[in-house]
């Protein structure tokens, strides 16, 4: 059981505004990127596309992200953001299950090779480097990664 409450918001509700910015500064401090120009809201309001909040006990907003549809099987993970430690884990945790839920097979991300700790995070929780995709093909300073998921025990 999560400590967080984690569900589906709108990314332009203000409290979410609010851990974007946060995100995009801290960005901007570790790779001189703020990463905005590599996210539109639309993307994550689209059939298929999730962003969700992380509030805590008292009902704070402490933690974002989202996923976006790529392709058949397949979907993005963006705006990871955690104020305080164990709320990365909790959403990441919990778009990995909606992803499943959606019928993804796989999940997909971004991050930026000076970013140590985005990249030993990931790497920690089963998600493997993988060529670069999409605009990031070429881009030295980027890394992607690419993690399996189980199907549901419903399904074949």
């Amino acid at each position: 059981m999560s400590l967080y409450h984690i569900a589906a918001v709108d990314p332009a509700l203000p409290e979410a505004a609010v851990l974007l910015d946060e995100l995009s500064a801290s960005l901007a401090a570790i790779t001189g990127d703020s990463g905005r120009s590599s996210f539109d809201m639309q993307d994550v309001r689209v059939p298929g596309a999730l962003f969700v909040l992380a509030r805590n006990a008292d009902g704070k907003a402490v933690g974002c992200g989202a996923f976006r549809p790529m392709g058949e099987g397949v979907a993005e993970v963006k705006r990871m953001y955690a104020q305080v430690a164990g709320v990365g884990l909790a959403v990441l945790t919990h778009l990995e299950a909606a992803a499943q839920e959606y019928g993804y097979l796989r999940l997909r991300l971004e991050t930026r090779l000076v970013n140590q700790r985005a990249v030993a995070f990931y790497e920690k929780h089963g998600y493997e480097r993988i060529p670069n995709f999409g605009k990031y093909v070429g881009k030295a300073e980027a890394v992607c990664f690419e993690k399996q998921l189980s199907l549901p025990e419903n399904q074949p």
